[in-house]
C-alpha cells in the first residue's frame, strides 16, 4: 500500500459511512410522517442538527473570512434537498426516491468530466430511471413523488458543487450551512405540524433522525470533500440507491419488484463505473 492510496481510504470510507447513516435515518424519519408530516420531520432534522452543531462547533468564528454567499447557497441546497426528498418519500418508496435523487451528484460529477465513456454511464442511469416505475402497480409511480425526487436531485447536485467551494472551512462550514438550512426548513415544518413537533416522543425520534441523517453524515461529507475532487466524491455515492432500498425494506417493509431492483442496480452501476474510470484518469 503506497502513501497516496492510504491517504485516499479515509475520505472514501467517510463518504460510505455517511451515505449508510443517511439512508438509515431516512427510513427512520418516514416512521414519523403520520405524526408530523414530511415537512415536520425535515424541520426536526435540520433544527436539532443546527442547534447541536452551533453549540459544539461555534461556526461564527469563520464568518468574517468566509465567502458567506457560498455558505448561504450551500446551506439552502442542504435545506432544500431535505425538504424535497421527504416530500418524495410521502408518495414513493425510499429506495425509488433515493435512486432518482442520486442522479443529482452523478450529474455534477459528469459535468466536471470530459471522458467519452461518460456517455455510457449517462445511458445506464437513464435506463435505470426507465425501469423504476415498473412493478409499482397498475398506476405506476405517483408523479408527485417523482417530481419531488427530481427536484431533490438538482439540489443535491448543487450541494456537492457548492460544498467543494466551502470545504476549506471544514466543520464550521457544515454548522453554518446547517443553520441556513434550518432557517429554510423549520418554518415549513412549524406550519405543517405546529406544537406536535415538541411532543417528547417526537423529539426523541427526531434527535435520532438528526444525528443519523444530518449531524454525523454532513460532517463526514465535509471531511471527504476536503480530500476528494467533486467528480470522485459525487460518484462514490453509488451505493445510495441500494442502501436506501435496503433501509426501506428492513425498517418500513417497502418491497420493490425485480424490475425496480434492476433499475436501482443500473443507477448504482452508472455511479460506480464513473467512479472507477475517474480514479484511473
Amino acid at each position: 500500500m503506497n502513501a497516496k492510496n492510504a491517504g485516499t481510504y479515509a475520505p472514501v470510507g467517510a463518504a460510505i459511512v455517511a451515505l449508510v447513516s443517511v439512508q438509515t435515518g431516512a427510513a427512520l424519519a418516514k416512521t414519523l410522517f403520520p405524526l408530523v408530516g414530511p415537512d415536520g420531520v425535515a424541520a426536526l432534522r435540520l433544527g436539532l442538527s443546527a442547534v447541536i452543531l452551533l453549540v459544539v462547533l461555534r461556526p461564527w468564528r469563520i464568518w468574517r473570512q468566509a465567502n458567506m454567499l457560498h455558505l448561504l447557497g450551500y446551506g439552502l441546497m442542504m435545506g432544500l434537498m431535505n425538504v424535497l426528498i421527504y416530500r418524495a418519500f410521502l408518495y414513493i418508496p425510499v429506495g425509488i426516491a433515493v435512486s432518482i435523487e442520486v442522479i443529482g451528484p452523478l450529474g455534477a460529477a459528469l459535468l466536471t468530466s470530459r471522458r467519452r465513456t461518460d456517455l455510457l454511464w449517462i445511458a445506464l442511469s437513464v435506463a435505470g430511471l426507465t425501469l423504476l416505475p415498473w412493478g409499482a402497480g397498475s398506476h405506476g409511480l405517483d408523479s408527485r413523488g417523482v417530481m419531488y425526487a427530481l427536484a431533490a436531485a438538482l439540489a443535491w447536485g448543487l450541494y456537492v458543487l457548492l460544498g467543494s467551494k466551502v470545504a476549506v472551512h471544514g466543520k464550521q462550514a457544515v454548522a453554518t450551512g446547517m443553520l441556513f438550512a434550518a432557517l429554510l426548513g423549520v418554518p415549513f415544518g412549524a406550519n405543517q405540524a405546529g406544537a406536535d413537533l415538541l411532543a417528547p416522543w417526537v423529539l426523541m425520534i427526531g434527535a435520532g433522525v438528526a444525528l443519523l441523517s444530518s449531524t454525523v453524515p454532513f460532517l463526514l461529507d465535509m471531511y471527504a470533500m476536503r480530500h476528494l475532487p467533486p467528480s470522485i466524491f459525487g460518484v462514490l455515492l453509488s451505493a445510495s440507491p441500494a442502501a436506501g432500498a435496503l433501509a426501506g425494506w428492513l425498517i418500513l417493509d417497502e418491497v420493490l419488484a425485480l424490475t425496480q431492483w434492476l433499475g436501482v442496480a443500473a443507477i448504482a452501476m452508472a455511479c460506480a463505473g464513473a467512479a472507477l474510470v475517474g480514479r484511473r484518469r
